[in-house]
């Protein structure tokens, strides 16, 4: 009987798949990047929102969420947000399609180390488990918005309309979560800019 796994196979497969599928893309993004950059960024509004804000956040398991939040569209695909979210009845759907390939994933996992992906996955039952959430939900709108301004900076304006609109969402949550507006402040403004510019900054 075989006893081996491919949770971890099957989570390597997210360098295939691309972002921005509808969009001509200067350079291409693909999945395992921009879970990085989530991961990195909710870490960052998690350290932030304890150092500076009064909470108690885990930032390490917030990285880990982030890491993990997209995993599920190696078996969806990655579908555009236009498709996405173009009304309630597909967003529900694709939801609880999303919570089938959750499943279908942690099923490739050895039953004693299930437990420990399931909270990244459904939860962790920490403090303050909301708010940490909703910040990694805010990462993943900023790597959106970074991925814009790297396009336009690289003289492509196939992002224009995107670069407009997850901006708008972006100042809506700058507007109730002080950590985005202080990412967005202190280190938003150094995306897109050259190496050399980089380097003197």
């Amino acid at each position: 009987m075989d006893s081996t796994y491919n949770f971890f196979a099957t989570i390597s497969r997210m360098k295939y798949i691309e972002r921005w599928a509808l969009m001509r893309n200067s350079r291409p993004e693909n999945l395992s990047e921009h879970s990085c950059e989530v991961a990195m960024i909710s870490h960052v509004l998690c350290s932030m929102a304890n150092v500076r804000y009064g909470h108690e956040l885990d930032a390490n398991m917030a990285a880990l969420i982030g890491l993990y939040h997209d995993t599920t569209e190696i078996i969806t695909g990655d579908m555009p947000t236009p498709v996405k979210y173009f009304n309630s009845s597909i967003r529900d759907a694709y939801k609880e399609v999303e919570k089938v390939a959750e499943n279908t994933l942690l099923d490739r996992l050895p039953d004693d180390l299930r437990p420990i992906y399931e909270k990244i996955y459904k939860g962790c039952g920490c403090k303050e488990e909301a708010y940490m959430r909703s910040l990694i939900k805010a990462a993943d709108k900023l790597s959106a918005l970074i991925k814009c301004i790297e396009e336009e900076r690289s003289g492509n304006t196939e992002f224009k309309t995107a670069k407009e609109s997850t901006w708008k969402s972006v100042n809506e949550l700058c507007a109730k979560y002080p950590e985005v507006l202080d990412f967005v402040n202190e280190f938003l403004p150094a995306y897109g800019r050259t190496l050399d510019e980089l380097s003197r900054g």
